[in-house]
């Protein structure tokens, strides 16, 4: 009899085997709670975070390009537009303009329609553009006379980015882009956009 109540005993976990049991728990809990605030973090900084799409003018196909002795020109080109999406949702964005200054004089627009760029990529919209300036001042003729005829593109895009379907946040892009084009030549020698 008294074999089988020291072997109960001995069977029996002790004291101490029971507080490490129970901090073996604590630590695989408290393992699971770092992983879930990581996991969730990285979720909010990086799905969640909503950034500014980009807004370009791409390389102009020129069409038809006519200079006249004056300052003045007529100009025909397929424009490139591209709306680059770096959400995880995509942008839906309203109709705008798209304004052609040259020389601080206003030369033409074109309208972009209203859309959306799916996330994680680029929107391409190609757009026949038609210029056309009466007399342009002083500065855009010595420009003219040198070859280079220098247009400057301005627009505004708004829109909403929506991720996950919730989430939906505003977001408004310019574009500001200045371009240099050969006019013997008639072709693009540079796009800069800022």
């Amino acid at each position: 009899m008294a074999d089988k109540t020291r072997n109960d005993a001995e069977s029996l976990p002790t004291h101490e085997e029971k507080r490490k049991k129970r901090m073996k728990w604590a630590v695989y809990i408290a393992a699971f709670a770092v992983f879930q605030v990581a996991v969730i973090l990285v979720f909010v900084l990086v799905v969640m975070k909503v950034r500014t799409p980009k807004f370009r003018v791409g390389d102009l196909q020129i069409q038809s390009l006519y200079t006249a002795q004056t300052p003045s020109f007529n100009a025909t080109f397929l424009a490139p537009i591209r709306v680059k999406n770096n959400n995880f949702g995509p942008y839906k964005y309203d109709a705008t303009t798209v304004n052609f200054i040259c020389g601080g004089v206003h030369v033409g627009n074109v309208t972009i329609p209203k859309s959306k760029a799916n996330f994680m990529s680029t929107k391409k919209i190609d757009l026949n553009v038609t210029l056309s300036s009466g007399a342009l001042p002083s500065s855009a003729n010595s420009t003219l006379s040198s070859g280079v005829l220098t247009l400057m593109s301005e627009a505004t895009l708004s829109g909403k980015v929506e991720v996950m379907i919730i989430f939906k946040k505003k977001k408004s892009t310019k574009m500001n882009c200045t371009m240099e084009i050969n006019v013997s030549a008639k072709t693009l020698t540079s796009v800069d956009c800022k």
